[in-house]
């Protein structure tokens, strides 16, 4: 298992994930909408970061983060907006190794914490996640502006 920032090379496997991830939380995602976020991982300038797990050539799994600002704390953190591995693919060890790599580029980057959520439901990502993080007791809101 190799984990990687995503090449130019990687457009349609990564889009084969990514759609895959958005069936799974059953959003409705474009061709357009999937291009603009291959756009936003390759741009320097854009705060969104990729990276997938490869296996045997084929990638297996993605993971999308950016930096957030944590001001009462007055650091820097690092939030993890999509995880997603291919059923096939699951019990690989691709989602454990994609949160590794990412708390490794956590620590290099001098992040003090790495945050995600999840659908509560979620049942076999969460025995992962309850391995290797702590659950919060923090409520997720959504407000449209």
């Amino acid at each position: 298992m190799q984990i990687r920032k995503p090449l130019a090379e990687d457009r349609a496997q990564w889009g084969a994930l990514y759609a895959g991830y958005a069936g799974f939380y059953e959003v409705e995602q474009t061709e357009a909408m999937r291009d603009r976020v291959w756009g936003w991982i390759h741009d320097p300038a854009h705060e969104t970061e990729g990276l997938v797990a490869e296996s045997n050539g084929n990638l297996v799994g993605l993971a999308h983060f950016r930096p957030y600002a944590r001001p009462l704390a007055a650091s820097t953190g690092g939030f993890l907006d999509d995880l997603f591995v291919a059923p096939e693919a699951r019990g690989s060890g691709a989602a454990p190794a994609l949160i590794k790599a990412l708390a490794a580029e956590g620590r290099a980057r001098g992040w003090t914490m790495i945050r995600w959520i999840t659908a509560e439901d979620n049942a076999r990502a969460r025995a992962l996640y309850d391995k290797v993080a702590v659950a919060t007791r923090w409520v997720t809101y959504d407000l449209k502006p």
